[in-house]
């Protein structure tokens, strides 16, 4: 079973918490949290971390649901 579609990170900003988030092009938004040992997302932390992944992909869970 399927359990999401690719999305296109184009941009990211901080949420209230001062948690990443990634800007989908698919409109929707995802958390990228760095959290160890649970989320081992380091390059989060840093902009050029952040600027190396504009374009690629995360699994888009909200655009499943729509289906």
């Amino acid at each position: 079973m399927e359990q999401g579609t690719q999305s296109t990170i184009v941009g990211f900003h901080q949420d209230g918490y001062e948690d990443w988030v990634a800007d989908l092009s698919c409109g929707h938004t995802q958390h990228v949290r760095y959290h160890p040992p649970w989320m081992l997302r380091q390059w989060v932390i840093t902009e050029e971390g952040r600027r190396k992944h504009l374009g690629t992909t995360l699994m888009c869970h909200k655009c499943m649901q729509e289906k």
